[in-house]
């Protein structure tokens, strides 16, 4: 046999035993790669490992100086209401008193724009009401608490800040209330018109050069900040930007006779004196009785399992059999992935995360770390991006590299009794420009469920190794 002819046999015989293999993993099938000269190697995808998930509340969920000003109310059918009030200080943006001698007070307004990429969660076809309340209680950040004496502080959790369930107080009677369809696509702003009497009263001062208007700090013992409300009747929740402006706006006549018109202008100070409190209302549904000390496992909940911003709920995922599988002897794991599939859909009234992560939980439920990228810089988390079906009807998947994390799981006890919690992302990361992103877990109400099938959640490890006998 000439050696050309030797050549192409070899070639065409490894390239047929190349096809088998792939066309077998691509059909979930077990793959042994048999040599009749060592016969000691094996290569099998496994995808059928036992998955416990249940939906749970995170806590102490830090939501100040995010940029979003969120309020509003909307119902989601399968797991209740959402509903964000917002809260800031205010403050002059200039001590400087350039109001002419001779101005009269006009009106004071407040000024919401939306927010640079607009957003929106609920049904924005109806009309929505916000109302304006005067805080009566100083705004003040804290320092968290675990849930349970001698646990660890989740890793979101990095020094004194306002949480998402707290609440200051706020007189009843508003001071001013609008009533608006949410196109925040095509609005340009929102003014909101003040009661008169505070207005005056801001512009009778400033003209005096009374001492609470001269500092900040003296300001905002005088006037506490304000409080954005939604009506309960409000069926969705919209973004506005963190650059608010209270107008104090004034007419004065000009030296040629003609009236003028300006304004003296108060916004937010202190960023981290803005924050939104996120509650959720789970009456009615199968996760009423879910709170940050009880968690609602899928089996309870006809088989449904959510991760939802903004109100901090998210998915549990263990695997009880996995450290034993990966105890094998003889055994090295070539790939693995984590599948998670969601009924959810994209451009829809309740927008879904575009991303989402995995937070390792330690022995206790408490999110410790994110799981790093598989292949990005040091350090950096790994987010699964949302992928929607390819087909008419398919769901969207969300796909996890959890080869390193199975790799220290075997070799370690870095990960013993750990879990995973899938969340939208919950840390604040810096950019190249020097930048922050501020996480979408406080900025948003994106919701994505589950999907399931026979009341199991449609979730897969695959995982690909190799076993040498």
């Amino acid at each position: 046999m000439n050696q050309f002819l030797r050549k192409s046999i070899h070639f065409f015989t490894i390239l047929f035993f190349t096809l088998i293999i792939v066309a077998a993993c691509d059909k979930d099938m077990s793959v042994m790669l048999d040599n009749s000269a060592t016969g000691n190697v094996g290569v099998t995808l496994a995808d059928s490992f036992t998955v416990n998930t249940a939906t749970v509340q995170l806590a102490n969920l830090p939501s100040a100086a995010t940029g979003n000003i969120l309020v509003g109310k909307a119902t989601v059918p399968q797991s209740g209401s959402v509903k964000s009030t917002a809260y800031f200080r205010i403050g002059l943006v200039s001590a400087t008193n350039d109001i002419p001698e001779s101005a009269k007070f006009d009106s004071i307004t407040l000024v919401l724009k939306p927010t640079s990429t607009p957003y929106s969660f609920g049904d924005t076809t109806k009309t929505q009401t916000i109302a304006v309340h005067q805080l009566t209680e100083v705004l003040a950040a804290k320092t968290a608490t675990p849930l349970f004496p001698n646990q660890a502080l989740p890793m979101y959790v990095t020094g004194n800040t306002i949480f998402a369930d707290q609440t200051f107080g706020y007189n009843s009677s508003p001071i001013g209330t609008a009533s608006f369809r949410p196109r925040m696509r095509t609005i340009d702003s929102l003014n909101i018109r003040l009661a008169d009497d505070i207005g005056q009263d801001f512009f009778t001062r400033i003209k005096a050069g009374d001492i609470q208007m001269t500092s900040y700090n003296n300001f905002k013992e005088y006037f506490k900040g304000l409080v954005l409300v939604p009506d309960e009747e409000n069926t969705a929740i919209v973004a506005f930007n963190d650059t608010v402006e209270v107008r104090i706006n004034y007419n004065y006549p000009a030296v040629d006779g003609h009236k003028r018109t300006g304004f003296t202008t108060l916004s937010i100070v202190e960023p981290g004196f803005q924050y939104n409190n996120m509650v959720a209302d789970r009456t009615g549904t199968d996760f009423e009785e879910l709170s940050a000390k009880k968690a609602i496992p899928t089996s309870s909940s006809g088989g449904l399992t959510y991760v939802q911003a903004g109100s901090g709920t998210v998915a549990k995922i263990t695997f009880p059999t996995l450290k034993e599988f990966l105890q094998t002897e003889n055994m090295a794991v070539n790939k693995a992935e984590l599948v998670i599939e969601t009924s959810s859909k994209a451009n829809t009234m309740y927008p879904i995360p575009s991303n989402l992560v995995l937070l390792i939980n330690d022995q206790d439920g408490v999110p410790r770390s994110i799981l790093p990228s598989a292949y990005g810089s040091q350090g950096s988390a790994q987010q699964a991006i949302f992928v929607a079906g390819a087909e008419m009807g398919r769901n969207g998947t969300y796909t996890f590299n959890l080869l390193a994390y199975l790799q220290q799981l075997k070799s370690t006890q870095v990960y013993d009794n750990t879990s995973f919690y899938l969340s939208s992302y919950p840390v604040i990361a810096q950019t190249n420009s020097g930048g922050y992103i501020i996480p979408d877990l406080v900025k948003t109400f994106n919701t994505a469920f589950i999907a399931s099938e026979n009341s199991k959640p449609k979730i897969k490890l695959n995982i690909l190794y190799t076993k040498f006998r």
